[in-house]
C-alpha cells in the first residue's frame, strides 16, 4: 500500500496530489507492507464490473492506519492479515490491481516473482510496445505513464545500465513511432536514447536471428500494451528478430512458429500493462491491472481469460490456463468481459 503524507500538517492522501493543498509542502511517499481485514460484506448480486458471485467486499487497514477497499473471492475473518505468496515456477503469472501509484504496482508485481534478481550491476534492456504512430491516449503502444514507472523503479534499485530498444517491422520509422506516442519525451527526461535494434548485430538461435543486445542483457523487460484477443506480449518479442529473418519465417512457417522460438529466451521478464487495455473494437476500457511473467505466452493467455475473451491466436488456445501458477490477485477477483460496453 502507498499513501502520501504532509510532513508539516500530517494530512494524508491515497493519491499523489503532489503538494499539500493546505500548507503547500511537498508530500512524502509512504509505503506500507502489512494489511489486515477490519470489515467484510458478502455480495450476492452480480453486475457488469463484478459478474462472478459470491465475492467479499472488504475494508483493509495497513500498519499506519490507512484504510482501503478490497475485493476478495475468499472469505476473510476480521483481523486476518492478507499475505501474497511469491511465485515458485518460471511459468507463473502475477496479477496486481494497480491503484493511483503505478510505481507501487510495478514494485509489487516484481516482488511476486521470487526468482527475479536485479541489482545495480544488472544490464537491462526495455522493449516497449511501439506499433502505431498514434498519440498516447489511444493505448496502442506502451503508455508514457507506464514507461515512466518502469524507469523510476529501475532507478530506485540503482540499476544504471538501461537501454530502451525496439525496431519497426513495417515502413514506419521507429523514432517517429516513439515521438508520436510520447515515449521520446519520457526517455529525454531520463537522458536515454531509443536504440533501433535494426542497427544492431544479430545472432542465430536455430532458425531465428535475435539481436545481440537482447541476448547479452542480464534482463530484458518486455513491456506489452495488452489488447483483447491478441498475444501482444509474445508479438512484441518479434521486434528483437532481424526484420528480413522475421518476414521470411512468417512467410515460411507462420507466427505460431516464431512465437514458440522467441519463447525460448530465458532472460525475459514480461510486464503487461492493462490499465486501459483495448477492446476488440480498439476502444480502451479501464481495468487498472498489471500482469507479469517470465513466460510471455502464459501472460497473454491469462490476460485474455480475465477479459473473458475466446477468439485467440492458435498458440494461445493451446495453453491450459488452469495449469498455470497464479500469484497476487486471483483470476476470479479481476475477471469480467472486457468487450462489454458499459
Amino acid at each position: 500500500m502507498v499513501f502520501y503524507i504532509c510532513p508539516k500538517c500530517q494530512k494524508k492522501w491515497q493519491h499523489p496530489v503532489g503538494i499539500c493543498p493546505f500548507c503547500f509542502s511537498d508530500l512524502e511517499r509512504i509505503k506500507t507492507s502489512q494489511t489486515k481485514v477490519v470489515a467484510s460484506s458478502k455480495v450476492l448480486i452480480p453486475n457488469l464490473l463484478h459478474p462472478k458471485i459470491p465475492y467479499y467486499a472488504l475494508v483493509v487497514e495497513d500498519e499506519k492506519g490507512m484504510k482501503y477497499a478490497y475485493k476478495s473471492v475468499q472469505e476473510r475473518k476480521i483481523g486476518e492479515e492478507i499475505i501474497f505468496e511469491t511465485a515458485e515456477s518460471d511459468g507463473a503469472v502475477a496479477i496486481w490491481k494497480a491503484g493511483y501509484d503505478l510505481l507501487d504496482a510495478v514494485e509489487n508485481i516484481v516482488a511476486l516473482l521470487s526468482n527475479l534478481k536485479l541489482n545495480e550491476k544488472s544490464k537491462v534492456v526495455i522493449l516497449p510496445t511501439l506499433i502505431s504512430p498514434v498519440h498516447n491516449y489511444f493505448r496502442d503502444n506502451t503508455s508514457t505513464e507506464f514507461l515512466s514507472a518502469i524507469l523510476e523503479y529501475l532507478k530506485s534499485i540503482k540499476v544504471k545500465n538501461i537501454k530502451v530498444a525496439s525496431q519497426s517491422l513495417d515502413d514506419a520509422p521507429i523514432l517517429g513511432l516513439a515521438q508520436k506516442s510520447g515515449l521520446s519525451a519520457v526517455l529525454a527526461k531520463s537522458k536515454i536514447d531509443l536504440l533501433d535494434l535494426a542497427k544492431t548485430d544479430f545472432e542465430e538461435r536455430g532458425k531465428v536471428k535475435i539481436s545481440k543486445e537482447v541476448i547479452n542483457a542480464d534482463l530484458v523487460i518486455n513491456l506489452s500494451a495488452l489488447k483483447s484477443g491478441k498475444g501482444v506480449s509474445t508479438d512484441n518479442l518479434f521486434r528483437s528478430i532481424e526484420k528480413d529473418n522475421y518476414l521470411a519465417l512468417k512467410y515460411l512457417y507462420g507466427e505460431d512458429f516464431i512465437a514458440k522460438e522467441v519463447g525460448k529466451l530465458d532472460n525475459v521478464l514480461t510486464i503487461g500493462e492493462a490499465i486501459h487495455p483495448q477492446r476488440s473494437d480498439k476502444f480502451s476500457v479501464f481495468r487498472s491491472l498489471v500482469f507479469a511473467s517470465k513466460n510471455s505466452a502464459n501472460l497473454d493467455a491469462v490476460f485474455n481469460v480475465t477479459g473473458m475473451v475466446s477468439s485467440l491466436p492458435k498458440y494461445l488456445k493451446e495453453i491450459d490456463v488452469s495449469k498455470i501458477e497464479i500469484v497476487g490477485r486471483s483470476i476470479l477477483e479481476v475477471e469480467r468481459n472486457i468487450n462489454v460496453v458499459l
